[in-house]
């Protein structure tokens, strides 16, 4: 090789950062697999979401709340994918609609181009992964749950309070004494 290759345009470094990533992930998934079976799988994702959890403690802005910082977060990382994804605020919390989720998109191309996969569908390990984060991270009273719908998905953060609610309860609860 004589000449310096030419720089990437950003939607080359983009393109090429969700390949290596991608990579990694698929590389990753395959060791514990063959290594350690579906039990090293679950250890995994309950370590990666402990890690998650963590980093996000650690990186939430004043001001947001947990659900909130959790729910933006899970939105970006569909959007890097460039996914349809639409956010609904609820009376009970909060509705993400990806409609074309652009992380399977990626793995069908991917697979057709003759990429070994490890899974036949990424989206039990994200639906899996990502509510433990969830449950990690959000606040007590809220469900993180997921439904597949189509080649996407609609993910819910609700909380189990009635909206307007006082997060400390009802004026029975309070310490002893009072």
């Amino acid at each position: 090789m004589t000449s310096e290759p030419s720089p990437l345009d950003p939607d080359e470094k983009v393109d090429l950062w969700r390949q290596r990533f991608f990579e990694a992930q698929a590389a990753a998934e395959e060791f514990i697999l063959g290594e350690h079976g579906e039990e090293g799988l679950a250890a995994w994702i309950q370590a990666n979401s402990r890690i998650t959890a963590e980093l996000l403690r650690a990186q939430r802005p004043a001001g947001i709340s947990t659900t909130d910082h959790f729910m933006t977060r899970l939105q970006r990382q569909l959007l890097l994918y460039d996914s349809a994804v639409t956010s609904e605020p609820q009376p009970s919390g909060t509705v993400l609609r990806n409609a074309d989720c652009g992380i399977l998109r990626y793995r069908k191309r991917a697979a057709r181009a003759g990429v070994v996969l490890t899974f036949s569908s990424p989206c039990p390990y994200c639906q899996e992964l990502n509510t433990a984060i969830a449950a990690r991270y959000v606040e007590p009273d809220v469900t993180v749950s997921c439904e597949q719908v189509g080649d996407g998905c609609t993910w819910r953060a609700e909380s189990s309070q009635a909206p307007g609610e006082d997060a400390a309860g009802s004026p029975q609860r309070g310490r002893a004494g009072d």
